[in-house]
């Protein structure tokens, strides 16, 4: 990775995010201008999810170690969780994943095959005990925020909701302009860490290659990197230095509803199993802000960027209508500040405000008229144009989670 591209540099010099020694490796806090990247990708994923018929649940982060023995993960993958707490004669556990909470949200209710395909998901937090030598800024941490989803359906269902995940998880890229490397068929390989069920392996296979055929993507079969209890897809992204990692996933499982004794009741009154597609849009918040920094150098699309717009007054007589326009900008969900003259020359201040996406000047003219002088991240420079009509048209690009920056009446 280039020195240019290193997300934990940049991170620290863009103020937004740091550890302390005093908090732990791994456990990385956001400042405020992370904060805002974060939650606006937050939000987008939620709001994504709601348009796909996904309903939200919130569940702890601990969990008796009882629920990791029935979901396997206790005797597939005790050595990346952390120890049992006693509590009150109980040995509780950090949970290093989301899937068996939801196995059991699932089961506190009867279902109806009409209900079906019922998508849960969740921006929750997990925990994995990573060794010290693999901790790295965002990208391997202890403390996760997980977009995660389950998504309970009949075996007949099972293809066109994979499918439908890959839709969300190939439109969230393109709104945070980003490009996989690879698509992976992730398959198991020798070892004891995987489920022994053959049989439930080949069905889930030959489902996950009749998605990847139909969508017409390339994709690459590598073994040895399924999930214990089942295989996956994987989207593969890359730093600038070719190094590859998993952002997100689809997971076809037959294992947990068995283990949890799933069901659903059928048109013909009697229980079925129902299949659990595990998908995560853009897997763990960490990760995906990490490799945004490294794809975009601080210079993330409008609707992500910490500073949507910066308001300069050429002098203090303007200050008051900047600090007006900034007032118009959050009434529009917009999020803006006024760089004014003490913070140096114009020059010096467009120069500080180079990864902002908008830049509004206001001399006196513009002031007189309520209009400003938009010059823009990648070198335009707009003449002077109402106040209004800016506000309305970066407002629309934000809403519309464009990489684009500008776009006039006639689309250009």
């Amino acid at each position: 990775m280039t020195t240019a591209h290193d997300h934990r540099r940049l991170g620290r010099e863009l103020d937004l995010f740091d550890t302390d020694p005093l908090i732990g490796a791994g456990l990385p806090y956001w400042l405020p201008d992370g904060a805002a990247v974060r939650h606006a990708l937050e939000e987008y994923i939620r709001a994504a999810e709601r348009r796909a018929g996904y309903r939200h649940v919130y569940s702890p982060v601990l969990g008796k170690r009882e629920l990791y023995e029935i979901s396997g993960h206790w005797s597939h993958y005790s050595d990346d969780m952390y120890p049992p707490l006693d509590v009150g004669g109980e040995q509780v556990v950090l949970r290093p994943s989301l899937c068996p909470h939801h196995a059991v949200i699932y089961r506190s209710r009867s279902h109806s095959y009409r209900e079906l395909p019922l998508r849960m998901a969740e921006l929750g937090g997990m925990y994995r005990a990573e060794l010290s030598g693999v901790l790295g800024g965002l990208t391997r941490v202890r403390a996760i925020q997980l977009n995660d989803a389950h998504i309970f359906c009949t075996l007949d269902q099972v293809e066109k909701e994979a499918q439908g995940a890959l839709e969300m998880i190939r439109a969230a890229y393109r709104a945070l302009g980003l490009t996989p490397a690879r698509y992976r068929l992730s398959l198991p390989g020798p070892g004891g860490k995987y489920v022994a069920a053959p049989e439930l392996w080949r069905r889930s296979t030959a489902l996950l290659i009749e998605v990847l055929d139909r969508s017409g993507l390339p994709y690459e079969a590598v073994e040895g990197e399924a999930a214990f209890y089942g295989p996956k897809i994987d989207v593969q992204v890359a730093d600038s230095a070719g190094r590859e990692s998993t952002l997100s996933t689809v997971q076809v499982d037959f294992h947990q509803p068995e283990r949890f004794d799933l069901h659903y009741i059928g048109a013909d009154g009697a229980k079925h199993r129902p299949v659990m597609v595990h998908r995560s849009v853009i897997g763990s918040v960490e990760r995906a802000v990490a490799h945004l920094i490294e794809q975009h150098g601080g210079a993330f699309p409008a609707w992500l960027a910490p500073t949507q717009l910066v308001v300069l007054p050429v002098s203090e007589s303007e200050v008051p209508n900047a600090d007006a326009l900034v007032g118009r900008c959050a009434a529009l969900g917009l999020r803006a500040e006024v760089a004014g003259p003490e913070r140096g020359s114009l020059g010096a201040r467009i120069r500080a405000a180079r990864l902002v996406p908008y830049q509004a000047v206001v001399g006196a003219e513009e002031a007189a008229d309520d209009h400003v002088a938009l010059r823009l991240r990648d070198g335009r420079r707009l003449a002077p144009r109402p106040a209004v009509d800016v506000l309305a048209r970066v407002g629309a690009l934000v809403e519309a989670h464009s990489t684009d920056l500008w776009a006039d009446e006639d689309g250009s």
